[in-house]
C-alpha cells in the first residue's frame, strides 16, 4: 500500500488503467457538500482518468460548478436526501429519488462502475441490496474496511455491522469475500485469514465459531483460502493476518472502540503539550515526531468500507468524514473498480462453493 503526496492511498499492484466512473452521493454524511465536493476535487487531481457522476439536490449544483466545467464530472438531479436518522423503510419506499438511491441505480444501469456514499449505513446497505441484489452463493453482504497495524500496513476487518447475528456459513462467506477484496487491491494474492475468537485454540469460542473454523480449515486444505487460524483482538493491530473475520456486532464494537481510543490518546497528547509554556516549547521540538505519529494512526487514511457480496460495487464513507477522508474513500473505490473486485469475489465464491459441494458429496458416499 502506498500513500501519495496528497495523502490518498493507492495500491502497489500494477494494472492497466481504464476510465472509471464513480457515482457520488454528494448529500450524504454529517458534513454533506462541505466534505464531498472538496474531496472530489482532491481525488480528481490525483486520478486523471476518473470521471464522477455527482448526484445531489438541484440547489447544490452551483457548489461544484468548477468541477462540472472540467468535463470530467456530470451532474444528476435528485429530489430527496436520506437523512442519517431515516428508517430503512423510509429510504426504500418513500425516497426512491434520493441522491443515495440514484447513485446506486447508476451502478445497476451501467452508468457508473462504483457508488460512494457517506450516508446512513443501514439505509445504504438496504438500498444497495434491494437494487443490486446479492451474488449467487452469498446469503448476506458484509461491510469490510481497514484498520492500521504495527507493520505500517492495514488489516482488513469484516463484518462491521451489516450482520449482527451470523451463522458459520455466513462467516465462511465473509472470509472468501474478504480474501477477494485484499487479493484484488493489494500485492497479496493469497492473503491470510484469521477468525476472531476469545483465544487461539480451536476448542475455544462459541459453537458458531467452532463450526466456522471447521469450514475454513477444510477450505484451506482444498486450496481455496489461506486460513491462519483463530486470532484475538490484539492481532488486528499487530498485523498477524491480512484479514480478520467476525460477526457485525463484534466488528462494529471493535471499530468504534478503536476510533474512540485513538481520539482519546490524541486528546491526552494535546492536553499534556498545552499544559504550560515549557510543554508548549517541548511540543515545538517534538513536532516532526508528533506529525509522523498522527499520520500513522489517522483513521481518515483508511476511510472507505466495501459492501461485499453485491452484484455491483458500493463503498461506504464514514458519516463524519471530512474532505480528506472522503477523498480517501473515493480512491479506495476507484482501486476496487480498476481491479475488477466484483469478478474476483464471484470467482472465489464459485470455487469455494464447488469445494464445499465436492466435500459434502464425498462425505455422503463415505457414509
Amino acid at each position: 500500500m502506498t500513500v501519495t503526496q496528497s495523502g490518498l492511498q493507492g495500491t502497489d499492484k500494477p494494472y492497466a488503467q481504464r476510465p472509471i466512473t464513480i457515482a457520488v452521493d454528494c448529500m450524504g454524511g454529517d458534513a454533506g457538500l462541505a466534505a464531498t465536493i472538496p474531496g472530489c476535487r482532491e481525488f480528481l487531481a490525483m486520478q486523471p482518468k476518473a470521471h464522477l457522476l455527482l448526484v445531489g439536490l438541484p440547489e447544490a449544483k452551483s457548489a461544484c460548478a468548477d468541477l462540472l466545467s472540467t468535463g470530467r464530472c456530470t451532474w444528476v438531479d435528485a429530489t430527496d436526501v436520506v437523512a442519517m436518522d431515516d428508517a430503512i423503510e423510509v429510504a426504500l419506499r418513500r425516497k426512491k429519488q434520493s441522491s443515495m438511491r440514484l447513485a446506486i441505480n447508476a451502478v445497476k444501469d451501467g452508468a457508473a462502475d462504483v457508488a460512494v456514499s457517506s450516508g446512513n449505513t443501514g439505509a445504504l446497505m438496504a438500498v444497495a441490496r434491494y437494487v443490486l441484489k446479492t451474488m449467487d452463493g452469498v446469503d448476506r453482504p458484509a461491510i469490510a474496511t481497514q484498520l492500521p497495524n504495527a507493520k505500517g500496513q492495514a488489516t482488513t476487518v469484516l463484518d462491521l455491522g451489516a450482520n449482527v447475528d451470523c451463522t458459520a456459513a455466513h462467516l465462511f462467506q465473509f472470509a472468501v469475500m474478504g480474501s477477494a477484496l485484499v487479493s484484488a487491491t493489494s500485492t497479496r494474492h493469497e492473503p491470510t485469514v484469521g477468525l476472531l475468537n476469545v483465544g487461539e485454540e480451536a476448542i475455544k469460542g462459541s459453537e458458531t465459531i467452532k463450526e466456522t473454523g471447521v469450514l475454513l480449515r477444510a477450505a484451506a486444505a482444498d486450496g481455496h483460502l489461506n486460513f491462519f487460524g483463530n486470532v484475538e483482538g490484539n492481532d488486528i493491530f499487530k498485523g498477524t493476518v491480512d484479514i480478520v473475520v467476525c460477526d457485525g456486532f463484534v466488528g462494529n464494537v471493535t471499530l468504534k472502540a478503536s476510533e474512540g481510543l485513538a481520539t482519546m490518546i490524541g486528546g491526552f497528547i494535546r492536553a499534556e503539550f498545552s499544559r504550560n509554556i515549557v510543554t508548549k516549547f517541548a511540543a515545538i521540538l517534538a513536532f516532526p515526531v508528533l506529525k509522523a505519529f498522527k499520520n500513522r494512526v489517522d483513521h481518515r487514511r483508511y476511510n472507505g468500507a466495501a459492501l461485499l457480496g453485491l452484484r455491483g460495487l458500493v463503498f461506504k464513507s464514514h458519516g463524519s468524514a471530512d474532505a480528506y477522508g472522503f477523498g480517501c474513500a473515493l480512491n479506495r473505490a476507484y482501486d476496487a473498480a480498476q481491479h475488477q473486485l466484483i469478478e474476483g469475489v464471484r470467482i472465489r465464491i464459485e470455487k469455494a462453493l464447488a469445494g464445499q459441494a465436492a466435500a459434502d458429496s464425498e462425505a455422503a458416499q463415505t457414509a
